[in-house]
C-alpha cells in the first residue's frame, strides 16, 4: 500500500518537472532554467532511497534525453550517477541543514552538467561553454524552496519510506 501511494505522489511531481523543463522562456532566461528533473530525483532519492534509486533515474533519464533530442543515455548517465551517490549518502546528507543541502545539489547538479558535456564532447556537439554551468547554480538556489514543497506533498499524502 505505501509502495502504491509512494508512486502515486513521485510519478506526478517527475511528470511536472518534465513539464518544466520543456515549459518555453524567453532566449535570455533558457540559460538559467534549473534541472528540475534531477532536483525532483534527488529529493525523492533522499527521501525514499528504498524506493527511488537508480533504475528509477535510469528510465527518468531516458524520458529526459527524449524530450531534449539528445543522444539516448547521455542525460540518463548523468542522473544515475548523480542518484546512486545520492543512495550511497543519503544518512549523512539528510542530516544537513538546507544551505548544506543546497552546496550538495551543486556539487551533484555540475556532475551530472559535466557527464552530459562529456558525452555532448564525444559526439562533437559541445555546447558553448559561456553559461552551460548556470543551471547548477539557479537549482542549488531553488533547492531550499523545493525541498519544502516536496517535503509538505509527501507529508500531505503520508508517503512513508517503508514499503
Amino acid at each position: 500500500m505505501a509502495s502504491q501511494n509512494c508512486f502515486r505522489i513521485v510519478i506526478p511531481t517527475l511528470i511536472m518537472a518534465l513539464m518544466l523543463t520543456m515549459w518555453p522562456l524567453p532566449d535570455w532566461l533558457e540559460y538559467a532554467r534549473p534541472e528540475w528533473v534531477v532536483l525532483v530525483m534527488i529529493y525523492w532519492a533522499l527521501a525514499m532511497p528504498e524506493q527511488v534509486g537508480v533504475t528509477v533515474a535510469w528510465v527518468v533519464g531516458l524520458f529526459l534525453d527524449v524530450s531534449h533530442g539528445a543522444i539516448i543515455g547521455q542525460h540518463a548517465l548523468g542522473l544515475v550517477v548523480v542518484t546512486y551517490v545520492i543512495s550511497t549518502q543519503y544518512q549523512r546528507i539528510r542530516v544537513f541543514s538546507l544551505a548544506q543541502q543546497a552546496l550538495v545539489v551543486l556539487l551533484l547538479l555540475l556532475v551530472k552538467r559535466l557527464l552530459v558535456l562529456w558525452v555532448d564532447g564525444m559526439v562533437g556537439t559541445a555546447p558553448d561553454i559561456g553559461w552551460y554551468f548556470l543551471p547548477a547554480l539557479t537549482g542549488a538556489i531553488v533547492w531550499p524552496w523545493l525541498f519544502i514543497v516536496l517535503r509538505d506533498l509527501r507529508r500531505r499524502f503520508t508517503v512513508s519510506r517503508n514499503f
